[in-house]
């Protein structure tokens, strides 16, 4: 009964929906984020902004909790609401990728491996923080979250090296 009274909960789910609601307005084209930003298309800096968030700031996040645990609640709050807007991010960079025209269209491989990676790594965040599912072990969601995040590291340097064409 408390997660219903957590505003960190609320706050969490509202940017899970928000991400939900700008994929579909861009799918729908009501919002139109494919526009050059500098040499990139603004998506494309989306994307890189979220996983390079991931990719750095996770590690840093999880050795400073060790070092310093009395910031152990302010560095929680900090992973969990900058991942989810790395989810954000990412996820509006996924929407602008299948939502090319059929010419233009992308090679889904890793990039859809990826973000299949990014969705598990939230859910199992969100249930881990919030406890969602009372009945799965704290220990066996957190081996399964931080072996999703692995994941993510060994897929995000193959997908990057393919996107470079060295692979």
């Amino acid at each position: 009964m408390r997660l219903w009274r957590n505003l960190e909960f609320w706050a969490s789910v509202l940017i899970v929906l928000a991400t939900v609601c700008l994929m579909v307005a861009d799918n729908l084209h009501w919002v139109h984020l494919g526009f050059f930003a500098g040499q990139f298309r603004l998506n494309h800096w989306f994307v890189w902004i979220g996983t390079l968030y991931i990719a750095f700031a996770v590690p840093a996040i999880a050795i400073s909790k060790r070092k310093r645990p009395s910031m152990y609640k302010i560095l929680v709050r900090v992973h969990v609401f900058g991942n989810l807007l790395a989810f954000l991010l990412i996820s509006l960079h996924f929407a602008g990728q299948i939502d090319r025209p059929a010419q233009f269209y992308p090679q889904l491989g890793t990039g859809l491996a990826l973000y299949i990676v990014v969705i598990f790594l939230t859910a199992t965040g969100f249930s881990y923080r919030f406890k969602i599912i009372p009945s799965l072990k704290i220990q066996t969601n957190r081996f399964v979250h931080i072996s999703l995040a692995m994941s993510f590291y060994t897929i995000i340097v193959i997908h990057i090296l393919h996107g470079l064409g060295i692979i």
